[in-house]
């Protein structure tokens, strides 16, 4: 008699299965420190969010901050609000994206493929390391595959059940809910990159009247409705803001090659292939020999996963500047595809034992992967605590020489902006792409709080010699470049930054950083030898 199949493989209940893969990704969320730049500049802007009590424009200290849009800090921010400026919380976008994304390839392949073939491609993705990390990397990348996922799979669905006569226009209305959510999450390829898929898909099977969904006047209502105030609210505030945010965050950035990151136009397909394993090894096993046994075919909805998967890499590879997280849209149809290659012609006694070795596998990978990070990548931003018993003073002010270290206003949990000392004039000159230009930029739309906030080298007297304590943060070799500093207490120090507490000058002397040294106090020299390591 031949074996039935577990139940855990035929008939998961979707509601579980959404709840356990969302489980599953928020699981180690909290385990490593947050990475730089990315990671401290987003979970950073959320904090700010909340602390400021602006909702509505996106702040990187404290001035207006438009490379992206809001959702990813309204989520953020709402998450913190809830349980503090912790890791998991600032990652709960990309948790959110990557749980909705798993969620719409399950419940649309199990509606128009096999319960069998769902479940697996489901699996496959949330166990691929390159989508378990990007589901635990707080930037916007997985946000807005997230809503790219639902949006593309939410639209063929309404696509294929108005052909069938059934229910569609809960669905259209849902593909553009999620299309103005990819608006919110990164602009205009949340709404572009999936009607590109779906134009495509329908020009392939010879679905050229679907087209006439994009016209669906319910659906734009949806998409303005949800979308368009933040838009239209930006606008009115800073007039600058469309050919900032539209013009050169989008069209400049596209077809400019003075960013950074640049690669040829091939780099995808290995990082595709390598960040997959151990599952894309599958590609490589030659068929199974059970034709009867192989997984059903639906050739509309394969054409959709090759059509999505090379919309994603084709665009994504055409500009010179290349980020690995551009093309995490690419991973559900990858997913499915290597699905497919997996059940193609294999009986289930003889499949079963081998899917589960390499989902175990990969798992592990996958939990490799944060705990090596964890070990081995924390920037020292994250590792800079300051001393049991001290803390900034809401009197206090905190400034940073020469750099920015976007971690430090998240793990210190600053309510205000802090200050940043630089040669500001040469930084709004320059066109390469790194924290100076983008606060420069965010000055531009505020110059009257930039003022306050972006300090000229030149003027350090002026801002460190008052009543007020300031403490600074800097390289752990600052103190070559600026002699002053050994006057300040030294309270903590790492392999790369360190801070030290300055007591300015109760008489508000302007030549405070003149005065002769003074020896070093005992405390600054124990905080050298006991600081943070």
């Amino acid at each position: 008699m031949k074996r039935s199949a577990p139940a855990w493989w035929t008939a998961p209940q979707p509601l579980w299965l959404i709840v356990a893969l969302f489980a599953w990704l928020l699981a180690t969320a909290w385990i490593r420190p947050l990475m730089a730049p990315d990671e401290g500049r987003y979970g950073s802007v959320a904090l700010a969010m909340l602390h400021s009590g602006d909702w509505l424009v996106p702040r990187l200290d404290g001035l207006p901050f438009f490379h992206k849009p809001p959702l990813f800090y309204w989520i953020g921010a709402a998450a913190m609000a809830v349980a503090g400026p912790v890791e998991w919380a600032a990652r709960l976008p990309s948790i959110l994206g990557g749980g909705a994304a798993a969620a719409a390839l399950f419940l649309f392949l199990r509606r128009w493929s096999t319960v069998r073939l769902a479940l697996l491609s489901t699996v496959v993705l949330v166990t691929t390391p390159f989508f378990f990390i990007g589901a635990q990397f707080a930037n916007l990348d997985m946000l807005v595959a997230g809503c790219i996922s639902g949006t593309v799979l939410l639209a063929a669905g309404a696509a294929l059940a108005r052909e069938r006569e059934e229910p569609w226009r809960a669905l259209l209305a849902g593909a553009y809910l999620f299309g103005a959510a990819g608006l919110l999450a990164k602009g205009l390829i949340g709404l572009v990159l999936p009607a590109m898929v779906i134009a495509a898909w329908c020009a392939a099977t010879r679905r050229l009247a679907a087209l006439r969904l994009a016209l669906w006047l319910p659906g734009w209502a949806v998409l303005l409705i949800v979308a368009g105030p933040w838009f239209v609210a930006m606008q009115m505030k800073y007039p600058e803001f469309f050919d900032y945010f539209v013009v050169t965050q989008h069209f400049r950035r596209f077809a400019s090659t003075g960013f950074n990151n640049e690669h040829g136009f091939w780099f995808y397909l290995p990082v595709l292939a390598g960040l997959t394993l151990p599952w894309f090894a599958w590609v490589l096993v030659p068929r199974g020999g059970n034709e009867s046994n192989d997984a059903a075919r639906a050739p509309d909805i394969d054409r959709l996963m090759w059509i999505w998967l090379a919309v994603i890499v084709v665009f994504f590879s055409l500009p010179r500047s290349k980020l690995i997280g551009y093309v995490l849209p690419a991973l559900p149809p990858l997913a499915y595809l290597i699905s497919q290659r997996v059940l193609a012609g294999r009986s289930l006694d003889a499949l079963l034992p081998k899917v589960r070795a390499t989902a175990l596998a990969a798992a592990a990978v996958c939990m490799g992967c944060v705990i090596a990070v964890a070990m081995y990548a924390s920037p020292p931003g994250t590792r800079l605590k300051l001393p049991a018993g001290q803390a900034v003073a809401p009197a206090d002010q905190v400034l940073m020489l020469d750099s920015y270290h976007y971690e430090i206003p998240f793990y210190w949990n600053l309510r205000e902006p802090v200050l940043v000392s630089d040669d500001w004039k040469a930084a709004a000159l320059d066109t390469r792409d790194n924290w100076r230009k983008e606060i420069s930029d965010a000055a531009s739309f505020d110059p009257a709080r930039a003022a306050r906030t972006l300090v000229e080298r030149t003027q350090l007297a002026d801002t460190l010699c008052v009543p007020r304590t300031t403490w600074l943060v800097g390289s752990n070799t600052a103190q070559l470049a600026n002699p002053w500093l050994f006057r300040a207490q030294l309270v903590a120090v790492n392999d790369g930054v360190a801070a030290w507490r300055f007591a300015g000058s109760p008489t508000g002397d302007p030549h405070c950083l003149d005065a002769p040294l003074a020896p070093a106090p005992a405390s600054a020299q124990s905080s050298q030898t006991h600081g943070d390591e």
